[in-house]
């Protein structure tokens, strides 16, 4: 049995916060607002996992509210969603992705990005896709105002 979920998320670009992507710091003047490291790559991909599993979804499996998720690597949680979805019985199949972006480039460090997506999700490189555009100055991401990100993935079940 194949199951799909796709997954959204989006964060405000600010000063004083570092960028991460897909596990990938890059160096720009600004950084992801969230109460984790606001990873949106990441928590797109977690939240495309959850809802093809019928788990629930990354804000309800790791509030905000919780001080224990203060900060916290956004590549820890897509270990846990993954090691969920194998306790449930699922196999990660493939995961693509796309995201929105003015600037920074993401291109250079997309190679990077599939690498740490697929060994958090215990799958490999080949099974991961990630693809960026702009918006062509449209919207909060023409803008330069924040990063989108969604996400698709297949899964099946292994029981």
């Amino acid at each position: 049995m194949f199951r799909i979920g796709h997954g959204f998320d989006a964060h405000r670009l600010v000063e004083g916060r570092r960028l991460v992507i897909g596990g990938v710091e890059l160096d720009f003047p600004l950084g992801l607002l969230g109460h984790s490291d606001a990873d949106a790559l990441v928590h797109a991909v977690c939240d495309a996992l959850l809802g093809a599993s019928a788990l629930g979804d990354i804000g309800k499996l790791f509030p905000d509210s919780d001080a224990k998720y203060k900060g916290i690597s956004s590549i820890a949680l897509l270990e846990e969603v993954s090691g969920r979805l194998r306790k449930a019985g699922f196999s990660i199949m493939n995961v693509d992705t796309t995201i929105a972006a003015e600037a920074p480039k993401m291109a250079p460090h997309s190679d990077k990005m599939r690498e740490n997506l697929a060994k958090a999700m215990g799958i490999e490189p080949g099974q991961v896709s990630i693809k960026a555009t702009t918006t062509e100055k449209l919207g909060f991401t023409g803008r330069g105002e924040g990063i989108a990100a969604w996400a698709v993935a297949l899964i099946t079940s292994t029981k």
